[in-house]
């Protein structure tokens, strides 16, 4: 029987069973098993080691087996990342974390071998890309709800432009991106908010009388995976974008701020590149900090390409099917999520912030000498410099 069930196991299972056998016979058992069964001493004493520090030992069983691609090309998961991040969209109902891109696995498979360098014998095949793609969280599928409803002649103009500024701000040293936006308002109150949870838990039938209501304004820096929230009370400004920007420059260290910052943003009503109050506050504090800034927006009804929109997707699938009936939960249940494993920076802010601040037409002409807009794409690429300071 004993050698039947040894026979059975494998590994570390199999030593320490051995070990136990030995154990349980005492005095002479390993010459007793080894005469009986034909098992080795040297293994019956390193499944008793492993007994008794309450640990497997490292055997050749870890080194078995095929090794897995990326360990054949380190750059491949990166690289994969590269082409499908430029095309990936957000569900915009945020019910599902992953990214839709347009892209198949043949045609990834296609650019790695004409864009990145690879050789036809130690790529992988069409099959293994799609679990690698699943892996990543990339699904490569055109849905239906993902659809624009409007469509610019300057669309693709505006996307190769944006594609070619991204890339170039993440390669460039002393470049810093990152990615804002606004999510919708959120009633706190013990309102079903949908989703499943494992503690059943009531909800009032409506949501007419909410203790208060919460707006997330959000910032991620893609290539770092960083990322800040905050929560308003009151309307999320053009005043309040730029003093969360002010916020999270003091967070660098002098020798490690950025001389260019790379906005990516949606075009909307607070943060257009036409919205005066917005690019006058921009613009102070370019001279202030003496940096160069360059937005580059997103086209309409598009903006589920912005990065910072996955970011609202995984906030959303966190803290589905609870409660948010408090302040307190509301910003503990933002702290614990975690997008690529890095958990965010919650803050609230008290400040309530004036709506419909604006220069007039003079001022702002005056102001509009100091920008660079890119021709026949104005509204969506501007660059800022900054007036250097004396002495």
């Amino acid at each position: 029987m004993w050698k039947n069930t040894a026979s059975a196991l494998v590994g570390s299972a199999r030593r320490m069973f051995m070990a136990e056998v030995v154990e349980l016979l005492g005095w002479g058992g390993q010459r007793y098993v080894e005469k009986t069964f034909g098992w080795d001493r040297e293994t019956i004493r390193k499944g008793q080691q492993e007994r008794d520090a309450g640990e497997p030992a490292l055997d050749g069983r870890c080194r078995s087996g095929r090794k897995k691609a990326e360990e054949h090309c380190p750059r491949l998961l990166d690289d994969i990342v590269d082409i499908l991040d430029t095309t990936g969209q957000t569900d915009p109902t945020f019910r599902s974390t992953r990214i839709y891109t347009p892209i198949t696995a043949r045609e990834v498979r296609r650019r790695l071998l004409e864009q990145k360098g690879y050789t036809d014998s130690p790529l992988i095949g069409e099959r293994s890309l799609r679990t690698k793609l699943n892996m990543l969280g990339y699904r490569p599928q055109r849905i239906r709800k993902c659809k624009p409803h409007k469509r610019l002649p300057e669309t693709d103009a505006i996307f190769e432009e944006i594609h070619r500024v991204n890339a170039q701000a993440d390669e460039q040293p002393g470049v810093l991106r990152l990615s804002l936006d606004t999510k919708a308002t959120v009633k706190v109150g013990p309102f079903s908010r949908g989703g499943k949870s494992r503690c059943p838990q009531p909800a009032c039938d409506h949501d007419f009388d909410s203790k208060c209501t919460l707006t997330p304004f959000g910032i991620l820096l893609p290539k770092q995976a960083k990322s800040y929230l905050w929560f308003a009370q009151g309307k999320v400004t053009a005043d309040f974008m730029v003093d969360r920007l002010e916020e999270l420059w003091k967070t660098f260290a002098p020798e490690g701020r950025p001389h260019t910052l790379v906005i990516n943003a949606d075009n909307g009503p607070e943060n257009s590149s036409r919205r005066t109050q917005w690019m006058k506050r921009l613009t102070e504090f370019s001279d202030t900090h003496q940096i160069r800034i360059r937005l580059a927006y997103y086209p309409p009804y598009h903006s589920k390409y912005n990065p910072v929109e996955r970011l609202w997707g995984v906030l959303e699938n966190h803290w589905r099917g609870e409660l948010l009936d408090s302040v307190e939960k509301t910003l503990g249940l933002a702290r614990s999520m975690a997008y690529k494993g890095i958990h965010p920076v919650v803050r609230k802010v008290k400040k309530s912030y004036k709506a419909g601040v604006s220069l007039s037409k003079q001022a702002m002409r005056e102001l509009e000498k100091r920008f660079d807009r890119k021709p026949d794409l104005e509204s969506w690429f501007v660059t800022i410099n900054p007036i250097t300071k004396l002495g």
